[in-house]
C-alpha cells in the first residue's frame, strides 16, 4: 500500500533534487532497500516523462567481493558501473544498510583499492561532475539503532528532517553565501581547537536539498596550504565500516602533520592513502534545524544545527582548491553549548557563537527561524 510520506519524499527527490525532465534517464541505485520507496520513485520518474533504470545492491555481497580485493575484479566492476553511469543524466542513491558496520572487517588496503579503482572514477570523477545527482538514506531498524531511537520514532524523525522547507532554507542562505565569497581569513575556536585558514577566491555552494537529503549546509574549501593549527572533532564518524572517535588533527602549511584518534592505526592508514588525503578539500557550516545530535551517519551528522565539517581529501569542482584524493571524509565538530561551544570568525568578525549565528543578516539560519 502506498505511503503518503514516501510519495512526498519520492516527489522531492525526482522533482526538486534532480529536477528531472522528459526524456532524461535516471539511474536509481539502492542498497539493502526492501520496501516501496523505489516503486514510488519509479512512478514519479514516469510521471514527469523520465526513463528510470534501477540497480539493486546488497552491502553484504559488496563486502564479499571486497574481502578478496583483487585489482582485476574491481577494475572490471568499475568498467561496468562507469558504462552504466554514463547512460544517465541523473542519479538517485539510497542506502538502507542492514548493518552499518558491514565493511568493518574488510582490510583497509582493500577499501583503499576499491576507492581508487571504482569510487573515484565512477562517482567522484564522473557522477558528481556529469549528472544531476542526489544521495539519501532510508529509515530502517539499523539506522534507528545508530540514532538510539525506536524504528517508529526514527521514521517520523527522518521524514520531518528530510522534508524541511528547502525554499525557506535557500533564501536564508543567500547572505551566508555572499559573506563566504568575500571572506579571506577564517578562524575556528573551541575546546582543543584553534584553526586559521583562508577561503579567498574559492567558490561557495549553498545546499538546500538538491544533492543531499537531508540537507542544510553551505560549503567552500580552504586555500590548500593555508591551514594552520589544530581541530578536535567531537562527533563519532563511521567511515569504511569503522567507527572513529576522538579525532584530533594538527596542520602545518595545510598538511595534517599529526593525527590522533581511535583506532589510530586505521585513521592514519586512511590519511596515507594518497598525498591529498592529508590536505583539506571542504569547509562547511551545517544548520538543518531538526538535526541536533550525531547518529554516526555522515549525511545527517554534517547537517547538524550549529556544526561545521572540515574534510580531509578531495575538493569539489565548484569549490576547487586543487586538492585531489580518493578520500573525502566529512569530519564534524558541533559547537552548541552542550557540546562545548565554539566560535566561527570571518575576517576578524564573530559570525557564529556556540552554534548560533550572531550577525543580523544570518539570524534567519538559526533553528527557530528555519523551523518557524
Amino acid at each position: 500500500m502506498s505511503d503518503p510520506r514516501r510519495r512526498e519524499f519520492a516527489k522531492l527527490l525526482v522533482r526538486h533534487s534532480c529536477a528531472l525532465k522528459p526524456g532524461e534517464t535516471v539511474l536509481i541505485e539502492a542498497f539493502d532497500l526492501h520496501d516501496g520507496l523505489i516503486t514510488e520513485i519509479v512512478d514519479e520518474a514516469f510521471a514527469v516523462g523520465a526513463l528510470p533504470l534501477v540497480y539493486l545492491r546488497r552491502t553484504a555481497l559488496v563486502r564479499q567481493m571486497l574481502l578478496h580485493g583483487k585489482e582485476a575484479q574491481i577494475s572490471k566492476l568499475a568498467e561496468v558501473e562507469l558504462f552504466q553511469m554514463k547512460q544517465a543524466q541523473a542519479y538517485i542513491g539510497i542506502r538502507a544498510s542492514d548493518n552499518a558496520a558491514e565493511m568493518g572487517d574488510v582490510p583497509a588496503a582493500h577499501m583503499a583499492l576499491h576507492g581508487k579503482l571504482l569510487g573515484k572514477p565512477v562517482h567522484s570523477d564522473w557522477r558528481v561532475k556529469n549528472t544531476k545527482w542526489v544521495v539519501t538514506r532510508y529509515p530502517n531498524a539499523s539506522m534507528a539503532q545508530l540514532a538510539n531511537m525506536s524504528t517508529e520514532a526514527f521514521e517520523r524523525f527522518y521524514y520531518d528532517v528530510c522534508c524541511v522547507d528547502y525554499v525557506k532554507m535557500r533564501d536564508a542562505m543567500v547572505p551566508l553565501a555572499a559573506r563566504m565569497k568575500r571572506t579571506d581569513r577564517v578562524e575556528i575556536k573551541g575546546p582543543g581547537t584553534y584553526l586559521r585558514f583562508s577561503i579567498k577566491g574559492i567558490g561557495v555552494v549553498p545546499c538546500h536539498g538538491d544533492r543531499n537529503v537531508p540537507d542544510g549546509e553551505c560549503f567552500t574549501a580552504p586555500v590548500r596550504d593555508s591551514v594552520e593549527g589544530t581541530i578536535a572533532y567531537n562527533t563519532p564518524s563511521l567511515y569504511q565500516g569503522t567507527t572513529f572517535t576522538g579525532i584530533r588533527l594538527t596542520f602545518e602549511r595545510g598538511k595534517i602533520v599529526k593525527a590522533e584518534g581511535d583506532p589510530g592505526d586505521r585513521l592514519n592508514h586512511i590519511l596515507d592513502e594518497d598525498e591529498g588525503a592529508r590536505y583539506i578539500g571542504e569547509f562547511s557550516l551545517g544548520f538543518n534545524p531538526l538535526v541536533l545530535h550525531p547518529m554516526r551517519d555522515t549525511l545527517f551528522d554534517e547537517k547538524i544545527a550549529g556544526s561545521l565539517h572540515f574534510t580531509p581529501g578531495q575538493a569539489y569542482e565548484e569549490t576547487d582548491n586543487g586538492n585531489r584524493s580518493q578520500v573525502h571524509w566529512d569530519l564534524v565538530l558541533i559547537q552548541r553549548p552542550e557540546y562545548g561551544g565554539g566560535e566561527v570568525w570571518f575576517d576578524g568578525e564573530l559570525i557564529r557563537k556556540d552554534g548560533r549565528f550572531v550577525v543580523k543578516d544570518l539570524e534567519g539560519l538559526n533553528p527557530e527561524r528555519l523551523n518557524a
